[in-house]
């Protein structure tokens, strides 16, 4: 018996990304189906970053379609990103189609880490990726990065961003000295935070990576009610003081209408570096239990390990200083999930209304 359009369609909606965990027709679209007889012919594309994993993907996909009597298949699979909607009143920034703010309740759980190698990791699927310090007191994004100096000025009144591992990259650490604290109250942080973020000449950016500062303050408050944000990740540890903490971040956001992306627990696991014995030493199972409470997207576990700290101190985080590491791929399935949900989300369309300006005739 021939397959028929409709029984396909019926199939690829019960199919979902084998890694990233999200449907593949949520988080993408069929550009062109043609059914003749048992011979299907499918352009599928993705909405989020998979460039490593194409190949692979795609004899998956034409290997499932096989087992319903497809023959011959021809699969072309292809991924792009677009924009997302934001919170209610505000319009997506030039240059920039996603911003990611990577949050935690409290200082201490390796958010800047997590940050940087999620930023690293979305890169390496192929997406134009950069990274906005907005830990105005204590910026650690340009140690990690590896990368120093100040941006340059083209028309002294924007910045362009510095680069790194293929990164675009800006942080109050360019501008003053390292050693320089900043004694500052909550309204210049927060006008220094907008300023870094709207005086920036980001280009192009599939992914704009945040590494929000520790809490629930000022900083917070002003990404969340003046920052087009698609989405939020909160960075727990699995012992209990830091998911107390992490659920205060996660309701700020809920508040003010910023969407929870997902949970990643960092430190999940002690791993020895001698013998690979491993410990849960701070607990077990506590960002799960914080995702499942909550309702929310589980993206993974990360280790204790001493390599991820030695990475991030010499400037060259594990996913580029060990791409084919545990620690690299860890960061890497963490990173396609993320994006896996960013594209489950709306899409923006004010892009599509023209503005509207009334003037006195």
């Amino acid at each position: 018996m021939s397959l028929n359009t409709e029984q396909v369609q019926a199939f690829l909606q019960t199919l979902q990304d084998p890694e990233a965990g999200v449907a593949l027709l949520e988080a993408g679209r069929v550009r062109q189906l043609t059914v003749e007889g048992n011979a299907v012919t499918l352009d599928l594309e993705l909405g989020y970053p998979v460039q490593s994993r194409l190949p692979e993907m795609r004899d998956w996909l034409a290997e499932q379609l096989r087992q319903i009597g497809a023959d011959p298949v021809k699969v072309e699979l292809r991924w792009a990103v677009t924009a997302h909607a934001v919170q209610s009143g505000l319009r997506l920034m030039p240059g920039v189609r996603n911003i990611i703010a990577v949050a935690s309740g409290k200082g201490g759980v390796g958010k800047s880490t997590t940050a940087a190698n999620l930023a690293l990791a979305l890169a390496a699927e192929g997406a134009r990726v950069g990274v906005l310090d907005a830990d105005i007191y204590g910026p650690s994004q340009p140690t990690m990065l590896g990368i120093s100096g100040q941006p340059r000025s083209n028309d002294g009144a924007t910045m362009v961003p510095l680069e790194a591992h293929g990164l675009q990259v800006n942080s109050i650490g360019f501008l003053v000295d390292p050693e320089t604290p900043m004694v500052w109250r909550g309204p210049m942080v927060t006008q220094a935070l907008e300023q870094l973020l709207r005086k920036t000449q980001w280009n192009d950016l599939d992914y704009l990576v945040v590494d929000m500062p520790p809490g629930t303050g000022d900083i917070q408050l002003t990404l969340s009610q003046k920052v087009p944000v698609t989405g939020a990740v909160i960075v727990t540890t699995p012992q209990d003081i830091a998911l107390i903490d992490a659920r205060r971040g996660l309701k700020m956001f809920e508040k003010v209408g910023i969407p929870i992306l997902g949970v990643v627990e960092n430190m999940s696991m002690h791993v020895c570096s001698q013998c690979g014995h491993t410990e849960p030493i701070f607990g077990e199972g506590g960002g799960q239990r914080m995702a499942q409470d909550y309702d929310i997207p589980w993206l993974g576990g990360l280790p204790l390990a001493l390599a991820i700290r030695e990475h991030a101190d010499s400037g060259r985080p594990s996913v580029v200083a060990e791409p084919d590491g545990a620690e690299a791929r860890a960061y890497r399935a963490i990173a396609r999930r993320l994006a896996g949900r960013v594209a489950m989300r709306a899409r923006d369309m004010t892009s599509r209304f023209p503005s509207i300006v009334v003037q006195n005739t």
